[in-house]
């Protein structure tokens, strides 16, 4: 599922024309692991593909003279944009064989991918369906962690795993803004524990009238333009247990 977040101000994720639209535009691919006999919970599809956006983000080949900064760079001077597409079988192999990271969950697999050009996707992903990612979670999910951030899901739409998986990643990412250096490798050293979860109605109009950072889709696909996700509990991170040195 494609999708462009927006938030208000002077940011990337801007539904307003600006200078953005005039740079060369990039995507993120991210690829789920959807095998017809055994595919993923839903909530857990959401969390890996949160914390994919979040491994690329940190990972040392994305920023200075990484092999990918540039094409990172490139994306983020322009809109965000993730589409998230599904693989299974020899598709899923071939999607691994490309660079990436491959993030695992509790039973889904989420393989991103350096940012490509709008019109310039490896012809084996560009070959992967977009559609078919219609998820569901066997079990109610549990109670969100207390101690790590936490994506609110806008419980007035009905979105599909992918599209609602490309909301997550815009979440994440504006968490990761959030953040300074030093709380963004607490974070990653932890692992990048969060939740994703659908807001109680009574809660989202507290959650989108704060400072929460939220995430307005601009309504190229499946929803009208609005608000998708509200991102609470970036302040959590750098209490995160830290791993023991060895």
């Amino acid at each position: 599922m494609t999708s462009d977040p927006t938030v208000p101000g002077e940011s990337p994720f801007r539904s307003e024309p600006s200078v953005r639209d005039e740079a060369p535009q990039f995507v993120l691919p991210l690829v789920a692991r959807i095998e017809r006999a055994a595919p993923p919970a839903r909530t857990d599809a959401l969390e890996t593909a949160a914390r994919a956006v979040l491994v690329l983000l940190g990972d040392e080949r994305a920023v200075g003279d990484g092999e990918w900064a540039q094409a990172v760079r490139d994306w983020q001077d322009a809109r965000i944009r993730k589409v998230v597409r599904r693989a299974r079988g020899a598709e899923w192999r071939r999607a691994e064989a490309l660079p990436g990271i491959t993030v695992t969950g509790k039973s889904a697999e989420v393989r991103v991918f350096p940012p490509v050009p709008l019109d310039g996707w490896p012809k084996d992903l560009a070959r992967l369906q977009v559609s078919g990612t219609e998820l569901d979670d066997p079990e109610p999910p549990a109670e969100a962690d207390p101690g790590a951030p936490v994506l609110w899901l806008s419980p007035d739409l009905d979105m599909t795993a992918g599209k609602a998986m490309a909301q997550v990643g815009h979440g994440a990412q504006l968490a990761w803004w959030e953040l300074s250096d030093e709380d963004r490798a607490a974070w990653r050293d932890a692992g990048f524990p969060l939740s994703v979860r659908t807001a109680p109605a009574d809660r989202w109009p507290e959650l989108t009238t704060g400072e929460l950072p939220l995430v307005r889709d601009a309504g190229f696909t499946e929803i009208a333009p609005g608000l998708t996700v509200a991102v609470e509990g970036t302040h959590r991170v750098g209490s995160l247990p830290r791993p023991p040195r060895v």
